[in-house]
């Protein structure tokens, strides 16, 4: 009959009837069996104290004749457990005070970069911010042609942006690439880089903010690109204020 369900027409449903109660059943089982131990040890307490081997198992042991305490193997656990534990804790205040540290330089960075006076005056600044702040190899402001650079900038070709980002990738992080031509004489020694893609006056020029790291786990892929991105955005309009010449 229609809107008539049988069990026979479910078997999907019956099997997890049936699974559920079968699990019930054991359950229950298992609290009965456990009863049954627990009245049988209160009534033979010299039970656990008297079989070694079962001892060694829990990882208990006999500090008196009445005494059952913590063995070496029980306790060497929870000593791993709190080294561990406190191990993650130095771990986790250790990332936190990096992250503090990092906050309080990009604000100072960015007071510096604000305080620029020209192109080249804003370029140095980008270096010594690299250097000095973050313990860098280099800060560089790089621009395409065609089109005149300032002074103090490094010349990207046409379409270079696009060369080290990607047609429509806004920033990056991991090995040097080709970007080591951006660093110079010091390109031999960079061992990763963080770029990110910037756009400067109207109409735009595309341009690279990038910065240079001798270790090559100094900046990696999996690693988050906010803070290159947002001195960018700084760097970007603090050059707006003046014309390419």
């Amino acid at each position: 009959m229609k809107g008539l369900l049988t069990v026979s027409e479910t078997p999907k449903a019956s099997a997890n009837v049936t699974g559920t109660l079968r699990e019930a059943e054991q359950a229950r089982a298992l609290a009965k069996d456990w009863k049954v131990v627990s009245a049988f040890l209160r009534e033979h307490p010299d039970f656990i104290r008297d079989d070694s081997d079962l001892l060694d198992d829990l990882g208990l042991w006999i500090r008196a004749a009445n005494v059952v305490e913590f063995g070496p193997a029980a306790l060497a656990r929870l000593s791993a457990a709190k080294t561990r534990e406190k191990a993650e804790r130095r771990r986790l205040e250790a990332t936190a005070r990096a992250n503090f540290a990092a906050q309080a330089q990009t604000h100072a960075a960015v007071v510096d970069l604000l305080e620029a006076r020209n192109h080249a005056d804003l370029a140095r600044r980008v270096n010594d911010i690299a250097c000095l702040r973050f313990g860098l190899m280099a800060g560089v402001v790089a621009l395409e042609t065609p089109g005149s650079v300032p002074a103090g900038w490094r010349i990207l070709g046409p379409d270079g942006a696009a060369a080290l980002l990607g047609p429509t990738g806004l920033a990056r992080m991991g090995a040097p690439e080709q970007a080591r031509g951006l660093f110079g004489e010091l390109g031999s020694e960079v061992g990763s880089v963080a770029l990110a893609r910037m756009a400067i006056w109207e109409p735009s020029r595309p341009a690279v903010l990038a910065f240079a790291a001798a270790e090559p786990d100094g900046f990696t892929h999996d690693m988050g690109a906010e803070l290159v991105a947002f001195l960018a955005r700084v760097t970007e309009r603090t050059a707006e204020r003046w014309p390419v010449l």
